[in-house]
């Protein structure tokens, strides 16, 4: 009966002229515009707070108006019924309307780009200050101006969401920029600096095609980590890299500063594979800060003041991976599990090292000219005792992880290539293939 009900009426408001619809009236809001710019220059209204204060909301009003009504995963109906009608122009996902483009995927409304503004002139930073100004004039006044700011804060959040999924990265740097600022307000209370996290992240996308946002990005991020800002991953050092070494064109030391800003976030999150990328990248390009095997004598000064810390002997078995010295990453990863057997990417990991030693070995022997069936066969069978080394890995891995695909399927390949080896092999390759169909509906 609910639904019916709803149904009547949206078919009924639907039939309603597009002039009872939701529509932007821009002259009212200018008129509020004109009262408020009078009301300040008004000597008994200037210093009071709530001058201010309703300042900050007419500004602020004439930059969400457009979106006022939108929201995520609206169906089309709703969003027709709230524009006043179909939109002036249709391309394809995309629906333009005269303040806004519309965007929709499954039917449903993903993003919005705003396209006209109600008041051409800086109203955001008019707000801003006059939300401030009122602070200042009355602090009692705090919780009213906060609703503003939060108000202020869910607008520019959306900005920078839909922007950076339209790939329109600048924008979004200054969206998450403009949440900073709306949260710097003291009636807001303690920004979050993840927001500068976040445009610095933007801003070192952007520099991919316009290197002068790295030291954008780099002034961002530092702020960010000088006020005890880190992701949870420590990717906060690897964008920092970036933003430093996409300026050495312009200025030498700063790969330096690249250099030391990989140090000290691998040193913090010896597990991030960007940083270690980063890292190899670097001891490996035409500006080589020095040798690879540097980085190992880090790691390893590092173990020598903290033994048993499990996340410095897994990064270095992923540093001697990433060096090609596969006899070194095993014995890494051993180490971490002799500390922490209990995990999954240690005993994984260290399942993958061996295969690929194993691996390793049997391209070598398509290379190499036997002379006997003897010598043949001694090492067919050190590759495939390499592979046997693999398996119990592998398993234990899979036991904290029963639906990793990528662990069911090497134990599939690899216990068929050991199935002349011994009688456990086979069943085990039966065992794992049936796990692989059943895992990726083949059954």
């Amino acid at each position: 009966m609910k639904r019916m009900l709803w149904m009547a009426i949206a078919a009924t408001m639907l039939l309603m002229p597009a002039a009872n619809a939701q529509k932007i009236n821009d002259a009212a809001m200018r008129q509020k515009l004109a009262k408020s710019d009078a009301d300040i220059q008004d000597a008994k209204k200037n210093v009071k707070s709530s001058t201010w204060l309703n300042r900050g909301k007419v500004y602020f009003e004439t930059l969400q108006a457009p979106v006022n009504d939108l929201y995520y995963e609206m169906e089309p109906l709703m969003l027709k019924m709230f524009m006043g009608g179909e939109p002036v122009e249709q391309n394809g996902d995309a629906w333009v309307y005269p303040w806004v483009t519309v965007y929709l995927k499954d039917n449903k409304v993903v993003a919005w780009e705003q396209t006209r503004q109600v008041y051409d002139g800086p109203a955001k930073d008019i707000a801003l200050e006059a939300l401030r100004k009122a602070y200042e004039l009355d602090p009692k006044q705090k919780n009213k101006i906060k609703s503003v700011l939060d108000a202020m804060v869910n607008y520019y959040n959306n900005v920078a969401y839909f922007n950076s999924e339209l790939q329109h990265y600048d924008a979004a740097v200054d969206a998450y920029k403009t949440v900073f600022d709306v949260q710097s307000n003291p009636a807001y209370g303690e920004p979050n600096y993840e927001n500068l996290y976040y445009a610095g992240y933007y801003a070192t996308v952007v520099g991919g095609t316009d290197p002068a946002m790295y030291a954008e990005g780099e002034a961002l991020l530092i702020k960010a980590l000088d006020n005890g800002f880190v992701d949870a991953n420590g990717d906060i050092y690897y964008y920092l890299f970036h933003c430093y070494y996409g300026q050495k064109d312009n200025d030498a030391s700063k790969v330096a500063d690249a250099q030391k800003t990989l140090f000290d976030g691998i040193m913090k999150y010896p597990k991030n594979e960007h940083i270690l990328d980063g890292l190899i990248q670097l001891y490996t390009s035409a500006d080589s800060v020095g040798d690879p095997a540097d980085l190992i004598e880090i790691v390893d000064n590092a173990l020598a003041d903290d033994p048993e810390n499990v996340d410095l002997w897994f990064g270095r078995g992923r540093l001697f991976y990433k060096l090609n010295n596969l006899d070194e990453c095993i014995a890494s990863f051993k180490r971490a599990i002799e500390i922490k057997p209990d995990t999954f990417e240690g005993n994984y990991f260290l399942g993958v090292a061996y295969t690929v030693k194993g691996d390793r070995l049997l391209n070598e022997m398509s290379t190499h000219d036997f002379k006997s069936q003897s010598e043949y066969d001694a090492e067919l069978n050190r590759a495939l005792d390499v592979y046997k080394a693999a398996v119990p890995y592998y398993e234990k891995a899979l036991g904290f992880d029963p639906q990793h695909a990528d662990t069911i399927e090497t134990l599939k390949a690899v216990c068929f290539r050991l199935r002349d080896s011994g009688d456990e092999y086979m069943p085990k390759f039966e065992k794992y293939s049936a796990m692989y169909k059943q895992l990726n509906g083949l059954e």
